[in-house]
């Protein structure tokens, strides 16, 4: 589904454990990692798009993760110029995004990354909340820092201080 304005509907999904960390995903074939997200088909909402997505990508159900919460609006972000195929109609430059937020409360052993005819993620592991913005694909940071800042809220305690401005530092203060 792309929109008027150009932008493919997509849903992303960063899914931590009780520590606080969050899956990171490894592109497959490539040394090129992130968070798990896919396309909205014609006849889903945002909400079942993120379980068929996670399903697809991940092998995890919706009985596998508590869902925590997901962004109020729709996150955008445009396609480098080299990306996007001219000659493909509509035309896309970008994507636009709702991101959720989710625990995982089974056990990591039911990750897989054979549910899919095409897997599109061959490796994972645990990082911490903040790592995806140094990882991540250069067009796809300030989206990330976006998402991660809004549903970040959901998870403030005194053990997982979320702040990306304060996280890393205080991190090293305490090694």
């Amino acid at each position: 589904m792309i929109d008027s304005k150009g932008y493919r509907s997509n849903v992303g999904i960063i899914l931590c454990n009780d520590e606080g960390s969050v899956f990171w995903a490894k592109r497959r074939g490539v040394n090129s990692w992130q968070f798990p997200q896919g396309g909205i088909d014609d006849n889903e909402d945002p909400e079942t798009a993120m379980y068929r997505e996670l399903w697809e990508e991940t092998g995890l159900e919706f009985n596998h993760v508590e869902l925590l919460g997901r962004t109020r609006y729709w996150l955008h972000y445009n396609l480098p110029e080299r990306f996007i195929r001219k000659n493909s109609m509509p035309l896309c430059i970008g994507q636009k995004q709702i991101w959720f937020i989710l625990r995982l409360v089974s056990s990591e052993s039911n990750v897989r990354f054979d549910c899919s005819d095409k897997p599109e993620f061959d490796n994972w592991r645990w990082v911490d909340y903040w790592h995806p913005l140094k990882d991540v694909v250069y067009f796809k940071r300030k989206v990330y820092h976006r998402a991660m800042a809004e549903l970040g809220a959901v998870l403030i305690s005194e053990v997982i201080p979320v702040k990306a401005d304060g996280y890393l530092a205080k991190r090293k203060r305490q090694r």
